[in-house]
Parts: C-alpha cells; structure tokens; sequence
C-alpha cells in the first residue's frame, strides 16, 4: 500500500469547468497538484500561501475554484480516500484474507508516514467522513475473521480506536520516520490477534501461598 507519490494520481474528479480556458485548466491542475503536495507535506494546517507557492500561482488564482481553504482540503481529502477505499477494494480480492489485512494494515501506516494529509484526514475525520473507506475495512475485518488468527470480536471501532489512535498521537509528536509508523502498525497486529485466556494463565502463573 505504500506509495508517496499517490498524490500525483489522477485528478479526474477535480472541478474543471466546461469552456474554462487552456491556461485557467493549466493553473488549476498545477493548483490541485500543489495542495496535494503541501497538505501531504504538512498537514491541514498548511497555509494557502504555501500552496500559492508551490503552484507558481498567486492566492486569488486559487480562490477562483476554491473560495476557502476548507473547499480546497475538502477536494484533496476526498481524493485521497477514494484511493484508499481503492486500495482496501483490492485487499479484499485477495485470497488470503488475513494476510491481505496484515499487510493492509502495515501499507497504511507506511502510506501515512509519507502522507500527513491522509494522516491527519483519517485521525481527526473533521473535514471528510471516512465512513465509505470505514464500511469497506469492516468487510475487510470481517473476511479475515474465519482465519483464527485475528480476535473474533475485531471491529471497525477497534480499528479506528487503534490506527487512528496511534495515527493521532504520531501526528502530534511530529515524528514522521517510516520505521516507527511501521512499528506501530505491527503492534496493532498484535493487539487485534487471539490470546485465549489459558494461553495468558500459563504465561503468567498466579503464585500461591500469600
């Protein structure tokens, strides 16, 4: 799943108007590019004015399509998770079902290690809901079940609490080394597979006598 050139996919969806001239076309693509850059770079905090620069454009060019910076966030975080559901699309046409989820799972915190948009987007949910990538990871969850080698009682809300949370507090560390986001997502593995309480009893005996 890793790829941190994800935010130069294509655009198609971006809002080109009908009859706009070749140049304002030119000028918006390089805008959309840019505050995929910027956002994936830095965050939703990141500033217009760093978008502008990127772009090569000045502030009111990018205002002309997008009145406010939540517009703009808004069309960049949508896009970002339409490659997410993409991506968790094809997790679940793979045959192996826990281990198309393990790997999910480890591709997503690689991915955000790169992409602070994404990060922040999916952590905080405040700008675009989630909840068609959500549903589609429940399947995912769900399709991985039957294998044994992940709690029976595995939900979406475990993976929200447990990816978004580790997601959350990363952010707000500022750490941004791959190493450490793939760390975590092994840990949240391990916290989502079995351990029966005769395993747990056995692997910490109760000493008698006091």
């Amino acid at each position: 799943m890793h790829d941190p050139a994800s935010p130069r996919e294509s655009r198609s969806s971006s809002p080109i108007r009908p009859g706009q001239r070749a140049d304002a076309r030119r000028n918006h693509q390089k805008v959309v590019a840019a505050a995929h850059e910027v956002f994936s770079e830095h965050g939703l905090q990141a500033s217009m004015t760093q978008v502008a620069e990127r772009a090569g454009v000045t502030k009111a060019t990018i205002y002309r399509n997008y009145p406010t910076k939540e517009a703009l966030i808004n069309a960049v975080t949508r896009h970002q998770f339409r490659l997410l559901e993409s991506r968790t699309r094809a997790a679940l046409s793979e045959p192996d079902a826990y281990e198309a989820f393990a790997a999910y799972i480890i591709g997503l915190f690689e991915w955000m290690a790169h992409d602070r948009l994404l990060a922040d987007a999916l952590s905080e949910a405040t700008v675009v809901s989630p909840a068609p990538a959500i549903e589609l990871i429940s399947q995912l969850i769900d399709a991985a079940k039957p294998s044994g080698k992940l709690r029976p009682d595995t939900s979406a809300m475990d993976f929200r609490v447990l990816v978004c949370g580790a997601v959350l507090q990363l952010n707000r560390l500022g750490n941004r080394e791959p190493s450490v986001w793939r760390r975590y997502g092994d840990m949240t593995l391990a916290a989502l597979r079995p351990w029966p309480e005769a395993r747990m009893a056995s692997a910490c005996p109760r000493e008698t006598g006091l």
